[in-house]
């Protein structure tokens, strides 16, 4: 076993010892103080104080602020793509916006919140990377996998390599190009226009 996979069985070890009502009610205060304060302006005193726990007690769970936030924000969001098979691919995004729509605005806030905080701050990135990023890079493989097994997706289709990119690209540019959020009509537009015809998926 390495040493990160040593670190994060300790970790769930640890996180183990809360009950999961207690854990869900501190990831949930921890979400609420983040969209008040910002990143910058939340400290480990203040989740204390919100959650009726000791400092000591929370640097005990998690190594720091950042695991800790990025922590809550994973166990407080829906999971994209776990347990999604339609069994088509364009069933399988479509299904993920739909399970998206009613936290997408609020979602789309925090992390505009973090991504100052990002490049100020090394720890909370990797966080995010290793929490968050990393697993939904993981669990898309396995969707996207499934299409190819299924003969939708040629295995050596390049837009393979840029689907996270492409994603990634649906919630960014619309602010920036239309000054619209990018809702649920949009982003159905943006899976038959763009992602489909990109992998050559039927």
């Amino acid at each position: 076993m390495d040493q990160t996979t040593e670190d994060r069985d300790t970790a769930r070890v640890r996180r183990s010892r809360l009950s999961p009502e207690r854990e869900r009610e501190l990831y949930e205060a921890v979400v609420e103080l983040l969209g008040e304060v910002g990143y910058d302006g939340l400290t480990m005193d203040a989740v204390a104080a919100r959650t009726r726990s000791s400092k000591a007690t929370l640097y005990r769970q998690w190594k720091g602020k950042p695991q800790l936030v990025v922590t809550a924000l994973r166990h407080t969001k829906p999971v994209l793509l776990e347990g999604v098979d339609t069994g088509t691919l364009r069933g399988d995004l479509r299904e993920i916006v739909r399970c998206t729509e009613s936290s997408r605005e609020r979602d789309a806030a925090l992390m505009r919140g973090l991504a100052q905080a990002v490049h100020d701050n090394p720890d909370l990135h990797e966080a995010l990377r290793e929490l968050m990023i990393y697993p939904e890079i993981d669990a898309l493989n396995v969707l996207l996998g499934r299409a190819v097994e299924r003969g939708e997706i040629a295995s050596d289709r390049p837009a393979l390599n840029y689907v996270v990119h492409m994603v990634c690209g649906a919630f960014i540019t619309r602010p920036l190009v239309e000054g619209k959020q990018p809702d649920q009509t949009y982003l159905l537009e943006y899976i038959d226009a763009v992602l489909l015809p990109a992998l050559g998926a039927a």
